[in-house]
């Protein structure tokens, strides 16, 4: 399988994720299924089914956390340099249209949040800037129809 390309915060969040969820909801879980079991008949028991549910969402997230973790590939960005675009780049563009100005910093899948203004490097509008520079237009098929971009401004923090 390829490797995950991530960044040092990126790893760091999810290998945190992975510990919490195997050190304290995993056990956590185990007694409230083990109190539930105590109540009687199992057939009939909501706690008990809903701690199993629980058991088995936590389980396949540790899965999930511990395949992203063997793939990693964590890149120090602070190590990279340069005017194009690529991975780890913080990227300042306007909004052709509207004149809105957004940042965002390009991550890999497993960290992206646009809340926290981070975007997935196979996301649209990450694939559409890579290899681009400031002062260049980068076009993004969006849902509501293509959205032109000017970059503005391109670094590695």
């Amino acid at each position: 399988m390829d490797k995950i390309p991530m960044t040092p915060s990126g790893h760091k969040t999810l290998s945190e994720e992975y510990r919490r969820r195997t050190s304290e909801e995993r056990p956590k879980i185990i007694a409230d299924i083990s109190e539930a079991r105590a109540h009687g008949d199992l057939s009939e028991n909501a706690e008990y089914h809903a701690a199993k549910e629980q058991q088995s969402l936590n389980e396949g997230r540790i899965k999930e956390l511990e395949a992203l973790l063997a793939l990693a590939d964590i890149i120090d960005i602070t190590k990279l340099s340069g005017s194009t675009i690529k991975f780890g780049a913080t990227v300042k563009l306007v909004d052709e249209d509207t004149e809105a100005e957004k940042q965002y910093q390009i991550v890999g899948d497993a960290e992206a949040d646009l809340s926290k203004g981070r975007i997935s490097i196979s996301s649209p509008i990450a694939r559409a800037m890579i290899g681009k520079e400031a002062g260049d237009s980068v076009e993004v098929a969006a849902p509501g129809g293509a959205k032109t971009y000017e970059i503005l401004d391109v670094k590695f923090v």
